[in-house]
This record gives structure tokens, C-alpha cells and sequence, in this order.
């Protein structure tokens, strides 16, 4: 069972979480925050669980030169992890221009945050301001399923987001390693991504998808006619209970690894998951054992 203290950042709505984000000083009622103040640069490290994994160098140009000629308007948000190395919280991107203006010392706000909050933190800031692209986001996502234990609907409520988004999002991480790194890359958008879900031939169709300039909907059609193909006979695929259909997608989303559920009445069925390296078995057994404490 999920330790409900893992869950404890949830609740406290985004405002609370990023309230020191966006004043330049924190509630002196909040016992648990310290007054903002100058940190030398080379204190403040990244936090390694930070979602987003790609700064765009022309962003960071734009960024660079704003704080050269008027400084860093918000103070990075930090937690303090020894007494002289400060992981950042909530704004890594400045910390990285101001290094690139030849800044020493920047301001920070240093504020008690627990594991989960700070990856509730990093994600909601990046979302917000559309940062990461459909895998960081997914990738996100399912950490804060596995590592803290969050279902879907409390994941959308904590970005502002709808469920369906939160679940389609997630299904991206069912897709072979090719395409997952395309649509990350942003040469196939999430909903390209989406239609290349649970295709044998998906690497290969996302590459015609690329070649070809294919927009959402035509690739989307490309996805069909493989589904015809390829896979199982129309007849068998037209019987199979919507219910069931949804529930793999959802198994799927969960599990990052493509599901089949075939139901066979009152005389069961068979449940296959499907893995492509020996590291996502590895994953998947790792989290059937959490499961099972």
C-alpha cells in the first residue's frame, strides 16, 4: 500500500507550492520557509529528477541577455542538502543563464520541501509554461505514479489538466524507443504519437510520417490501414468489448508497456504484456514487487 505521507505535497494546491516562486519574499507565517538572500552560483546544483531534460539554446540566449541587463527578476526557489549545496527547486533555466552572464551570486528563497513535492513543483512550473515536450511530460507523470504513488486523477488535478490528457499522455511511453525519441525531439507531435501506439510496424511508420511531412489526421489513417493488415482479423477486432478496449489502453498508460487483454467470458482469458528490452522487464518486475509490500 502507498505510504499516505507520500501524498502529503498533493493537497496543498499549486499556489502554496509556488507561492515563494512568485514573490521575492516568502510569508513570514511560513515556519518552514527561510528569508530570500544571495547564494554564490556554484553552490546550487540541479535536481536530478528535474522533468526537463532539453533547455533550448535560443531560449537560453533570450534569457541570458534579459538578466545582463536587468538581473533575475525571481529568485530560484531551493532546498538545502548540506550546508553548502542547495538543489534546485523551481527554476533551473535561470540558474543556467545566469552562469552563462557571468553572474556569482544570484537570489534564491530556500524553503523544507519533501521528495514529492519537489518533483510536484518542477513539473507544474515546466507545464505551465508548455517547457517540456510530450515524453518529459509523460516521463513526469509516471514518476509520480511510481515513486509517490499519485493515480491519474490526482496528477490532473495537480496540473490543471483533464484525466484523458493525463492518460493519453502516458500512453506515449508504450511506444517503441524510435519513435518515443522523434516525438521528444518534436519531429511528431503527441498526437502522431498517439495514433503509432500498439503498432508492430510503428518505428517504421513514424520514419514514413517524418519523410513524408504527415499531419495528425493522415497518419492517423496510415495507422489504421497497418491495424488492418497487420493485426488481428476485423471480425474479431469489432467483438471485442469497449470496456476492455479502454482498459488496456489504461493498463498500458500505467504500465509503459503495450497491453492485451483477451476476454474470453465466464471461461477467463489471457492478459500479455508485451516488453522490447530486458531493462523494461526489469522495470516491470521491480514495480509488480511494490505492488506486493
Amino acid at each position: 500500500m502507498v505510504d499516505e505521507s507520500k501524498r502529503k505535497g498533493l493537497g496543498r494546491g499549486l499556489s502554496a507550492l509556488l507561492s515563494d516562486v512568485r514573490e521575492m519574499a516568502p510569508d513570514n507565517t511560513d515556519k518552514t520557509a527561510r528569508p530570500g538572500r544571495d547564494l554564490p552560483i556554484e553552490q546550487l546544483v540541479p535536481n536530478p529528477g528535474q522533468p526537463r531534460k532539453r533547455f533550448a539554446p535560443e531560449a537560453l540566449e533570450d534569457l541570458v541577455a534579459s538578466i545582463r541587463s536587468r538581473g533575475i527578476l525571481q529568485p530560484i526557489l531551493v532546498r538545502q542538502r548540506d550546508p553548502s549545496r542547495y538543489e534546485i527547486v523551481a527554476g533551473e533555466r535561470r540558474w543556467r543563464a545566469a552562469q552563462a552572464a557571468g553572474l556569482h551570486k544570484v537570489p534564491v528563497i530556500v524553503r523544507a520541501f519533501t521528495d514529492a513535492e519537489v518533483m510536484e513543483v518542477a513539473l507544474v512550473e515546466n507545464i505551465q509554461r508548455t517547457d517540456l515536450s510530450p515524453m518529459e511530460e509523460a516521463a513526469g507523470y509516471q514518476r509520480l505514479i511510481d515513486d509517490f504513488g499519485h493515480t491519474q486523477e490526482a496528477i490532473a488535478t495537480l496540473v490543471g489538466k483533464s484525466r484523458s490528457h493525463v492518460a493519453n499522455c502516458l500512453r506515449l511511453l508504450a511506444l517503441p524507443e524510435p519513435v518515443r525519441r522523434l516525438v521528444d525531439e518534436g519531429a511528431l507531435s503527441a498526437g502522431h504519437g498517439r495514433a503509432l501506439v500498439g503498432l508492430r510496424n510503428a518505428a517504421a511508420l513514424a520514419q514514413r510520417a517524418v519523410a513524408e511531412g504527415l499531419n495528425v489526421r493522415q497518419m492517423e489513417v496510415l495507422a489504421k490501414a497497418a491495424k488492418e493488415t497487420v493485426g488481428p482479423p476485423a471480425k474479431a477486432a469489432a467483438v471485442k468489448d469497449p470496456d476492455t478496449a479502454i482498459l488496456e489502453g489504461e493498463l498500458s498508460a500505467a504500465l509503459g508497456l503495450g497491453v492485451t487483454i483477451a476476454h474470453k467470458g465466464e471461461a477467463g482469458g489471457a492478459l500479455t504484456i508485451r516488453y522490447r528490452t530486458l531493462e523494461e522487464l526489469d522495470g516491470l518486475c521491480a514495480r509488480l514487487s511494490r505492488v506486493e509490500e
